[in-house]
């Protein structure tokens, strides 16, 4: 029996995605735009940029990117990896005070095999959790329920990171 779960908002993002995809990587194309909201971008860098993860596992998942199209932890010079590092921190630190998570899950994805969804580009996940925040929909059906919409996400967190909150 397949179940099904009917999320129209949904297909806003994945329509969205799927057409940025053709054009080329996300994380190359979107920070050569000028529409940082829509894009989902919060912080440009000199080397690497933030932005709000368009299909997130809970609200305020945050990705951390080299400007550079790079795959592999490898081909990062000591610059980009020092700021990535510092970006991670700062994501930290922006999502707890949006959101108060009492903890948080950071990894990289590298290669399809590793569970890399854009595996030419490595990027770095910031991911809030609270104890309980795995629920019956998630082990159950498999599904993330994500109670608030992404440019309220947006709208949230760029005021903490242009520090007006």
């Amino acid at each position: 029996m397949s179940e099904r779960l009917w999320a129209p908002w949904r297909f806003e993002y994945v329509q969205d995605a799927d057409a940025k995809n053709k054009g080329g990587c996300i994380f190359c194309v979107l920070p050569g735009e000028d529409n940082d909201r829509d894009n989902l971008l919060l912080f440009r860098g000199k080397s690497a940029f933030v932005m709000l993860n368009a299909f997130p596992y809970t609200s305020g998942h945050l990705m951390v990117s080299p400007f550079r199209h790079v795959g592999e932890m490898g081909g990062l010079n000591d610059e980009e990896l020092l700021e990535i590092n510092q970006l991670v921190k700062r994501c930290c630190e922006w999502v707890s005070k949006v959101y108060n998570p009492e903890g948080f899950n950071i990894g990289v994805n590298i290669g399809r095999a590793g569970g890399a969804g854009i595996p030419g580009h490595i990027h770095w996940h910031i991911v809030p959790r609270w104890a309980g925040d795995t629920n019956y929909m998630t082990t159950v059906a498999d599904v993330r329920v994500i109670p608030q919409d992404l440019r309220t996400s947006w709208d949230l967190l760029a005021g903490v990171v242009e520090g007006k909150k």
